[in-house]
């Protein structure tokens, strides 16, 4: 959709300009736009807080629709923990964690408003849920069950007083045995499900790893994150050109370097990426203590390392 710019609207925010344009759209919502460049004002990205000029072209890519609200569904969940005020989970390979566009069933915010009445309803199609992981990333998530306890935590996340730390199997021996990753990301400037190290908007990011296993063809890794955006350690570890393996959207021109079949097949076969979100720490709303969890790397992620050997 595209706007010109009107000298009446001149001065107006850019994301009050277009929630006033849109029927039911909320400002929040052209703000979600705004934040992963689908708001362009003549071919460029600006910031919600832009003020538009007479004349301008304005165009909006706007997001899929989400569901209006979370259906409950009685999906096993693997609870680690949890007390009146949070539960950490151990979220496995295949699952969402919140339903949007393509998948409105199956995910963890389902199975959540199934076994929690008591659930932080702060948004309400990502109930309790403070932070993501991928698809196809298992491991260790935090929910909150209250809505001061899903601020508490999030001022965490936001302040990077969170530790998290997370199994990787890339592509290739690494030179080095530990190192820091500071390239900023964005979103992809054509892909808009993708993000790349090439976009308009770039944001600071920072990585860190250490090899704890080297291989013939692969590396053993333990990253820490120590911004969080999305797909940030993928996006990293590709760039120095030790994708994970079998990520197929960063990843998918180093399975067909392998000259070893099986070891390709066995990859295809996993049917996800070698990420597994092993550790994470946090203080808790309550108490204001430390506590900390750890995810044992799931077996099918153990077998491939197994084989290697």
């Amino acid at each position: 959709m595209h706007f010109k710019v009107h000298p009446d609207d001149s001065g107006q925010r850019l994301d009050i300009f277009l929630a006033g344009k849109l029927e039911n759209v909320t400002r929040s919502a052209v703000q979600r736009w705004i934040a992963q460049d689908r708001v362009l004002v003549a071919g460029e990205p600006r910031k919600a807080k832009y003020l538009v000029q007479p004349g301008e072209d304005i165009s909006a890519d706007p997001l899929p629709p989400e569901p209006s609200e979370v259906v409950p569904e009685a999906i096993p969940l693997q609870i680690l923990y949890q007390d009146s005020h949070l539960l950490v989970v151990d979220k496995p390979s295949g699952m969402v964690v919140h339903p949007g566009a393509g998948n409105p069933r199956g995910t963890l915010a389902n199975a959540l408003v199934h076994y929690f009445q008591q659930i932080s309803r702060r948004e309400t199609i990502r109930p309790g849920i403070v932070h993501r992981l991928d698809k196809q990333t298992s491991g260790l998530l935090v929910v909150a069950k209250r809505e001061w306890v899903h601020d508490f935590l999030s001022r965490q996340f936001s302040s990077r007083k969170v530790e998290k730390q997370y199994l990787a199997l890339v592509y290739k021996r690494m030179s080095r045995q530990k190192g820091e990753i500071r390239v900023p990301l964005g979103r992809h400037p054509t892909a808009r499900t993708k993000i790349s190290t090439h976009s308009q908007r770039l944001k600071e990011t920072h990585t860190e790893y250490r090899v704890l296993r080297s291989y013939r063809h692969f590396s053993y890794l333990q990253v820490t994150p120590h911004t969080g955006r999305t797909h940030q350690i993928r996006v990293h570890l590709a760039h120095l050109g030790h994708a994970v393996v079998g990520d197929e959207v960063y990843g998918s021109r180093q399975l067909p370097q392998l000259k070893n079949p099986v070891l390709a097949s066995a990859i295809t076969n996993l049917g996800r990426h070698f990420l597994h979100a092993s550790q994470l720490a946090f203080t808790h709303p309550e108490s204001k203590k430390r506590i900390s969890f750890e995810s044992l790397l799931p077996s099918q992620l153990a077998e491939l390392l197994d084989s290697l050997e």
